[in-house]
C-alpha cells in the first residue's frame, strides 16, 4: 500500500515538473520571438524617407517657389458635409496657390473642420481640434507666407484669403494651413491690406451660405462640427 503511495507521488510530481518544463520552454519561444520581433527596425513616421523638407520660415519660400513651377494645378474642390465648393486659385498669388496645392496633395485638410462661422461675413477653415490635425501639422513644418496683398484683389463675396505675416504676432494670427471665404454680400472691403486674396468660389456659395447659417457658440465655433471630407485638385 505505501509503495502504491509512493509511486502515485512520484508520477504526480514528475508530471508537475514535467508541465512546469513544458510551460518554461513554451515561454522562453514566446520571449525570443518577441525579441526578434522588437529588434526588427520598424516603419515608423520618423525613419521613412520623406519625399519633401520639413519646412521653416528659412526654407518654405525656396521650397514654394520651384514647386509652383512644378505644380500648374489651379483648381479645387473641397468636399464638405453641406456639399462641394469649388475653388479658382490665383497665379498671381503664386506662394499662395502654390501652398494650398501642396497642402491638398499632402491631403492635410481632411477631417478639419469650419471652426469659425460668422453668418454674412466669413466662414473660416483649415483646423480643427483633433490631434491627428496637430501631428499633420508638426510633420509639415511650421513657417509663414509672404504677404501679397497689393495684386489688385479686394475681399468680394466668395473670395478665399488668409492673414498676412505683416499683422503683429504673425505665428499666433497667420498660419498657412487655415484660410476663410467672404460670405458678406457686397464683400467686405475692409479687410483689404490685411488678408492676402488668393482665389475665389467659382461653386457651391449657396454651400457657403448653408455653413453661414448654422447656430454656433460665443467663440463662433459650429455648435455641430462641419467637416472638411476631403480636398481634390479637379484642374
Amino acid at each position: 500500500m505505501r509503495f502504491i503511495l509512493f509511486f502515485c507521488t512520484f508520477l504526480l510530481l514528475f508530471n508537475c515538473e514535467d508541465k512546469q518544463k513544458q510551460q518554461r520552454t513554451v515561454t522562453e519561444i514566446s520571449n525570443e520571438v518577441q525579441k526578434e520581433t522588437d529588434d526588427k527596425p520598424k516603419v515608423t513616421p520618423n525613419n521613412v524617407k520623406r519625399k519633401f523638407p520639413k519646412l521653416n520660415d528659412e526654407n518654405a519660400m525656396e521650397f514654394f517657389l520651384q514647386y509652383e513651377k512644378d505644380n500648374k494645378e489651379d483648381k479645387v474642390r473641397i468636399t464638405t458635409d453641406f456639399g462641394e465648393i469649388d475653388i479658382l486659385l490665383f497665379d498671381n498669388t503664386k506662394f499662395h496657390r502654390a501652398n494650398f496645392i501642396f497642402l491638398t496633395k499632402q491631403k492635410y485638410f481632411e477631417n478639419t473642420q469650419f471652426y469659425r462661422v460668422i453668418d454674412n461675413f466669413i466662414v473660416q477653415a483649415g483646423n480643427s481640434d483633433d490631434r491627428a490635425t496637430a501631428r499633420k501639422r508638426v510633420k509639415i513644418g511650421k513657417y509663414l507666407l509672404p504677404t501679397d496683398t497689393k495684386r489688385g484683389y479686394t475681399h468680394d463675396r466668395g473670395v478665399i484669403s488668409m492673414p498676412s505675416s505683416e499683422i503683429d504676432n504673425p505665428h499666433k494670427l497667420a498660419s498657412p494651413f487655415e484660410f476663410f471665404i467672404v460670405q458678406q454680400r457686397g464683400g467686405a472691403k475692409f479687410l483689404d491690406g490685411d488678408y492676402t486674396v488668393f482665389g475665389k468660389v467659382i461653386r457651391g456659395m449657396d454651400v457657403i451660405d448653408k455653413i453661414a447659417a448654422v447656430a454656433t457658440d460665443e467663440g463662433d465655433w459650429p455648435q455641430k462640427n462641419i467637416f472638411i471630407k476631403k480636398v481634390e485638385i479637379i484642374e
